[in-house]
């Protein structure tokens, strides 16, 4: 992509909205099955997308999904083998959900926890709210 030296310095929000172009973020809402709320958030860096819907923009946008994985943090800079780092997405998701300012009624986890145990307190999260935090 010839594009790539540009993106040194973008956030991945201002990446998606700049590759978004002139396509509505309605458009991409029925191409993808993502509400314009939530994209819309994400390319005002508000929220981070995770590596399924990064995979499904690509795709739509025509991209490198590599390259948006990594612009996102979700792949090693460093050679080698790439993967997605799904601790990073559940640790992301944990913290918003400790963010929230109705979640912090009620008891608190305390301690260090498990990325499992992080997981589950995010899907029980996202059942309660609706919203989607884990790609």
């Amino acid at each position: 992509m010839d594009e790539q030296n540009d993106w040194r310095d973008e956030q991945i929000g201002q990446t998606l909205k700049r590759l978004r172009g002139e396509t509505s973020i309605r458009a991409v809402q029925r191409l993808t099955g993502v509400s314009n709320a939530y994209l819309s958030q994400i390319e005002k860096g508000t929220r981070h997308p995770g590596p399924k819907l990064l995979r499904r923009l690509a795709s739509l946008y025509g991209v490198s999904v590599h390259d948006l994985l990594r612009k996102a943090g979700y792949l090693e800079r460093e050679g080698g083998e790439t993967e997605v780092d799904e601790d990073t997405e559940v640790e992301r998701a944990y913290q918003y959900v400790l963010s929230d300012p109705v979640f912090r009624v009620g008891t608190r986890p305390r301690g260090p926890l498990s990325t499992e145990s992080k997981r589950f307190i995010v899907e029980l999260y996202e059942r309660y709210s609706g919203k989607r935090l884990l790609q």
